[in-house]
């Protein structure tokens, strides 16, 4: 079933680039004054996971979710019967950096990308009250997304009354996805995996978000960082793009590749890396991404509308002054598929 949105509903256009989200250091002001000035076409909230547990994605999302809550345990974020300290200070982070990213944003008007946790990751990290993952519990699993779902709802309305102008994009990050669907998630013991979970079930569960994210005009971007995504899962599920690391694919993706991108399914390419190092020139930081069109016969026109140029994962353990230009650099190199897409 054709899920996927025309491209023309793409708010971003051709040629964009973005960041993933979250960013070095603990200035919330100076990440998202960084991240809009950086980006034209697809800024986003930055996240700031060095300022400790509830600025961290577990527990920013965790943070988000409606009659749910959890608590920071020795072992990891784990869901309590009322909200505690933990959960405070993650709405108080949120807060904050809604309130810097809308100084930076004022008469702003475009794509503007907000990202959480997706069901399947955050079902793999969240622990039940006994310490084993909620994913162990298909109830749980079921609460744990119509949460989320009603968190999202909030959280994309909140960010259309601040930046009036803006069209709100939602990224889901599902970095355990791939462990999820080929039982690798590790039980607590660590001996023991837990079962694979159904496809038609994790498809459901994207689906409602997919669903939220519909209601609020705002396309849905799935992003994961490990190898093995499932892009053909995604597409079906109501994703509009899928944001991935671009090192990490193989040619048993192509087929996969080639529908998503034919059906509409806009190509989050992660092709500059998220940590210091050197970068290439632009152009040479998308060459795969045209080796790639030429591999599976696609028409180098589309390139442009098809691809938005993002690092590979987070920047958080990279240096202010890499992010910054790295960031430079995605735009330049997704200039560049614009001006050379052959």
């Amino acid at each position: 079933m054709e899920t996927s949105e025309p491209r023309e509903n793409r708010p971003w256009g051709p040629g964009a680039a973005t960041g993933v989200g979250s960013m070095p250091g603990t200035d919330a002001r100076e990440a998202a004054k960084t991240v809009t000035g950086s980006l034209e076409t697809l800024p986003y909230l930055p996240e700031l996971p060095a300022r400790g547990p509830g600025a961290d994605m577990i527990g920013r999302t965790a943070g988000l979710l409606v009659e749910v809550f959890a608590h920071v345990e020795p072992s990891g974020w784990r869901i309590s019967d009322r909200p505690g300290r933990d959960t405070r200070r993650a709405r108080s982070w949120l807060r904050e950096d809604l309130d810097a990213l809308e100084e930076f944003t004022q008469g702003y008007e475009g794509a503007l990308k907000v990202s959480a946790v997706g069901p399947w990751t955050l079902a793999a990290a969240l622990e039940l009250r006994g310490g084993e993952a909620a994913l162990s519990d298909p109830g749980a699993c079921r609460d744990l997304t119509a949460s989320l779902a009603e968190g999202l709802r909030g959280h994309l309305a909140e960010l259309r009354r601040r930046v009036p102008g803006a069209t709100p994009v939602l990224q889901l990050d599902e970095p355990s996805l791939t462990a999820v669907l080929r039982g690798r998630v590790r039980t607590a013991s660590g001996y023991r995996t837990h079962r694979a979970v159904d496809r038609a079930v994790v498809e459901g569960a994207l689906r409602e978000i997919a669903a939220v994210a519909r209601e609020a005009g705002a396309p849905l971007v799935v992003h994961s960082c490990a190898p093995g995504v499932p892009f053909a899962l995604l597409r079906r599920a109501g994703a509009t793009g899928v944001s991935f690391d671009f090192s990490l694919l193989t040619e048993r993706e192509d087929d996969a590749l080639g529908e998503a991108v034919e059906g509409g399914t806009t190509l989050f390419a992660g092709v500059v890396p998220g940590v210091d190092g050197p970068l290439s020139d632009p152009a040479g930081s998308v060459m795969g991404v045209r080796t790639l069109w030429r591999r599976l016969g696609l028409s180098p026109g589309t390139l442009a509308e098809s691809v938005v140029v993002a690092p590979a994962c987070g920047m958080v353990g990279a240096s202010p002054a890499y992010a910054r230009s790295a960031l430079a650099h995605c735009v330049r190199a997704a200039r560049s598929l614009v001006d050379n897409p052959e």
